[in-house]
């Protein structure tokens, strides 16, 4: 059988998925983001006027991963019981990586990415003033695992 688009009845028209005869089971979701920068930024980091810019990020992963429902018209308000945002400084940019679990109907995908990406989009508004060039780049679903699609990890 043929994967559907569950987000649409059969009328073609925009819907929430009914989760409410899902059963409740432990949900965990990985994403990672990267934010390419030249070493000078790098460099400059430390000396942001505007605080800790990691930091500012991660906080800000975190708080965007609770309103991911606000933020994606069909996505579900869900319980979230872990959030965790970190972001290391590599040689060419800052590598961003999210965990966020749940024990709900449904999954923390989108909880996950939307963490990552506010994370980056985040480090590029602390950074804008030194190069408006700072690239956002490879924000992917890592791995998810519970419900009823099971285990996915990225490119296996």
């Amino acid at each position: 059988m043929a994967k559907k688009l569950s987000h649409y009845d059969d009328a073609g028209r925009a819907r929430m998925v009914d989760v409410s005869g899902k059963s409740v089971t432990k949900r965990e979701a990985e994403a990672s983001a990267f934010v390419e920068m030249t070493p000078a930024v790098l460099a400059a980091l430390p000396q942001n006027p505007k605080g800790d810019p990691l930091e500012v990020a991660r906080i800000a992963g975190i708080m965007a991963a609770k309103r991911t429902a606000e933020l994606i018209p069909l996505c579900h308000p869900l319980p979230l019981a872990l959030i965790d945002v970190d972001l290391r400084v590599c040689e060419n940019g800052v590598a961003i990586t999210s965990k966020v679990a749940t024990s709900a109907e449904t999954g923390v995908e989108m909880e996950a990415l939307v963490a990552a990406s506010v994370s980056a989009l985040t480090v590029y508004d602390m950074c804008k003033a030194l190069d408006k060039g700072i690239a956002i780049r490879e924000i992917v679903l890592e791995r998810k695992s519970g419900g009823k699609s099971g285990e996915y990890r990225r490119g296996k």
